[in-house]
């Protein structure tokens, strides 16, 4: 399979979410699309203040047409919460648009795209983040934060701290809630919970901050 893939001729010059989410329904910009159901485009208010990115759709997400519904978007509502943050006030998706995964059995496994996977389907994140213009923007992942930050990205040493970029006045990392669900056991699961949640905090703190300036 050529290593090649680009979404750009697919992307409309326009900051409508609407149009941009009508659009990627066609994206034929790498092979990921012939597998997936359909395409996962991003949800949330065009003036969200806050943006999450994850990694990419998964088999829940992939069949129901949204982001973050599976049990990782029940793992990362229930942080929310916690947290003090209304997840409908946000704009939530994923750096690749469309699920890539092996069959085995009647299951589908998810696969860690590849690199060149991702910078295929960067031109409709960038799109994203051209029309949300967030405040604050949280990476969920490593590969969220490669993609959008570079290859020098460490999720151990960037979580949870104030990263410096331009791509919004507050940028910040935490692992993808996924995470949670491939812990060995009960205390690992809920130490990784609570880190989610420790994390999550540190955006409404920004939040309030920001409301108060």
């Amino acid at each position: 399979m050529p290593e090649t893939g680009d979404a750009t001729p697919f992307v409309p010059d326009t900051t409508s979410l609407r149009a941009l989410r009508d659009a990627a329904a066609d994206c034929r910009g790498c092979h990921l699309h012939a597998p997936a159901t359909q395409t996962v485009f991003g949800e949330g208010p065009r003036k969200a203040r806050v943006m999450l990115v994850g990694e990419m759709p998964g088999d829940r997400e992939d069949r129901e047409g949204h982001p973050f519904v599976g049990p990782a978007g029940r793992e990362l509502d229930e942080a929310l919460d916690d947290a003090g943050i209304d997840r409908g006030e946000l704009y939530v998706t994923n750096v690749v648009k469309h699920f890539k995964f092996e069959e085995r059995g009647k299951r589908r496994i998810h696969q860690t795209p590849k690199r060149w996977e991702v910078q295929a389907c960067m031109p409709w994140l960038r799109s994203e983040l051209a029309a949300v213009r967030p405040e604050v923007l949280v990476l969920l992942g490593a590969t969220a934060g490669k993609a959008l930050l570079g290859s020098g990205f460490k999720l151990g040493e960037s979580r949870g701290t104030s990263l410096e970029s331009d791509l919004a006045p507050v940028v910040t990392a935490t692992a993808h809630p996924s995470a949670i669900l491939r812990m060995p056991d009960h205390d690992a699961r809920e130490r990784a919970r609570a880190d989610l949640r420790s994390d999550l905090a540190m955006v409404a703190e920004a939040l309030r901050d920001a409301s108060a300036a």
